[in-house]
């Protein structure tokens, strides 16, 4: 239970580093703010408190936003988003002190920390969501909004995002590019968080119609080491009965069944689907 415990916060601090090495190496130095927490400390810095460092106002930011979670919404911010949340600023405070006055690689290509930014923090972000955490910011802030406002989740966090990231404007000085490469980085920002949630773990539903059905299965079982289920079916056409057999398998499993699928039954009726989350309780051996 407690090495289970471990890993888990050790998962979720490396993710919280990811998040934390994109925001200070890639979206502050390129003035880009791209919809989260820490871009509304950076826009709070470059306007308003210029003396206090922007690690500092996103923990400020955060613990208000804790508070105010906790109070409108209730207590449906587990101990690991505090953690994440807390630990987020921390990290990059530790890059402020280490890396002072640290500015962009690219200082005439802002588009390039964009994406750099958008692809880190995507997996960083991931890391945090797939253990059940989150770096506070604007979740809780969305949460807020889908309560009040009566909408769903991921519209409030699309236009929680889209707001923060029109507040470029403030800090732009006229440069409207930044303003666009703001609004476009969020957009893209919560594609690529959903591809490294879902496009890492998807998985394939394999649906087979033939007359080989007991050696697919016996194949599925045995070799494989994957459940089936055999479904009587009858086709609409002829309305002759037939079976088919369906399967859950991952990528490799997917191309050795589709291998064996055409060895041992070239004509089979095969349809594969992508399946991005599945939930069951596991077998107990006997």
């Amino acid at each position: 239970m407690i090495k289970r415990f471990l890993k888990e916060y050790l998962i979720i601090t490396f993710g919280a580093i990811l998040a934390a090495a994109a925001i200070y190496f890639f979206m502050l130095p390129s003035r880009v703010v791209i919809g989260s927490g820490s871009a509304i400390a950076m826009v709070l810095h470059d306007t308003l408190l210029p003396q206090i460092p922007v690690s500092a106002l996103s923990l400020a930011l955060n613990v208000i936003l804790l508070i105010l979670g906790f109070l409108l919404v209730g207590p449906e911010f587990g101990a690991k988003t505090v953690y994440a949340a807390i630990l987020l600023p921390i990290v990059l405070g530790v890059f402020e002190f280490a890396f002072p006055n640290f500015t962009s690689l690219t200082p005439d290509n802002p588009l390039l920390d964009v994406v750099c930014y958008t692809i880190v923090v995507g997996m960083g972000m991931a890391i945090l969501f797939s253990h059940n955490a989150s770096s506070g910011g604007l979740d809780i802030v969305a949460k807020i909004m889908s309560k009040y406002l009566k909408m769903e989740i991921g519209r409030a966090v699309s236009i929680s995002g889209v707001i923060v990231a029109l507040l470029s404007i403030f800090i732009a000085n006229g440069d409207y590019e930044r303003v666009v490469l703001s609004v476009l980085g969020t957009y893209f920002g919560g594609m690529v968080v959903d591809r490294f949630i879902f496009g890492l773990n998807i998985k394939r539903r394999v649906c087979v119609i033939s007359p080989k059905l007991d050696e697919i299965a016996d194949f599925l079982i045995h070799e494989l080491h994957s459940g089936a289920t055999i479904n009587e079916i009858i086709g609409a056409y002829d309305h002759t009965p037939r079976k088919e057999i369906i399967a859950i398998v991952d990528k490799q499993e997917y191309r050795k069944l589709m291998d064996f699928v055409r060895k041992v039954d070239p004509a089979a009726f095969v349809t594969v689907y992508s399946v991005n989350e599945i939930r069951y309780q596991p077998k107990v051996k006997k």
